[in-house]
């Protein structure tokens, strides 16, 4: 777990709870990709410190969008390389960003689709191949996918019966309704969502991974921010952040 800080110091996580409760609501958007880990410590930390946490919840690169115009948030989680943009462009301050957790690339097929092997670079290719309908976000590790379709000299062959929404929340919904028969999220999307069939990470050989980053927004901050980013990285978080398939950076 890295924790870059440029200009302030976090506020420790007992200072939070002595803190005098504030009216307004802490306001972060944050990755799908995130949504059931992130859910469950908003209730922890809500418990323990007394402090409200309101949640809008967005893929990487919509939020990035939203960010972009200058929609206000007072934290955003979403993956790294899309909050290193927004830092540099202005859009998040530079003084504070934490990294949350970690997950890589997971594949699944729909309900009744014959499970194709996956466990090589040719495995891969034939299942993509032989696939009548592929899904995979725009999100980060739908950027890779695209890259490694490249790298697997299947640009022109796939192209015409890829689908591309925004986010891996979608994917998995797209397989969970037999819309398409083969999709790529990341970990976290495809865990526990009862209608897809799971064929888990991709190899070491061909995985990628992200890392979601949380950031400070740049103006009238609420005042627990840094205390809530404290806390979504501390030990008490590893257990949900493992039971979404991830893992603490």
């Amino acid at each position: 777990m890295r924790i870059v800080l440029v200009g302030c110091s976090l506020i420790a996580i007992g200072g939070a709870g002595a803190a005098q409760p504030v009216e307004r609501p802490l306001r972060m958007i944050a990755a799908n990709a995130v949504k059931d880990g992130l859910q469950q410590l908003t209730t922890q930390y809500e418990r323990q410190f007394g402090h409200r946490v309101e949640i809008v919840w967005s893929g990487t690169e919509a939020t990035a969008r939203r960010i972009a115009a200058e929609e206000r948030f007072d934290a955003v989680l979403i993956g790294g390389e899309a909050i290193d943009r927004l830092v540099a462009a202005g859009h998040l301050a530079p003084d504070v960003k934490v990294a949350v957790a970690r997950t890589g690339v997971a594949v699944a097929v729909r309900n009744g689709y014959p499970p194709p092997v996956i466990d090589s670079a040719d495995a891969l290719r034939a299942a993509l191949l032989a696939a009548p309908r592929v899904a995979y976000s725009a999100g980060p590790s739908g950027v890779y996918i695209e890259s490694l379709i490249v790298r697997l000299g299947l640009g022109e062959q796939v192209a015409a019966k890829l689908t591309r929404p925004s986010s891996g929340a979608e994917v998995a919904q797209l397989v969970a309704r037999r819309a398409v028969d083969l999709a790529f999220a990341q970990v976290s999307e495809l865990v526990g969502v009862a209608e897809i069939q799971s064929l888990g990470p991709l190899p070491p050989s061909l995985q990628n991974y992200t890392i979601y980053v949380a950031a400070s927004g740049r103006s009238d901050v609420h005042p627990q921010t840094t205390a809530w980013l404290r806390f979504l990285t501390s030990p008490q978080a590893r257990e949900a952040i493992e039971a979404m398939g991830m893992e603490q950076p």
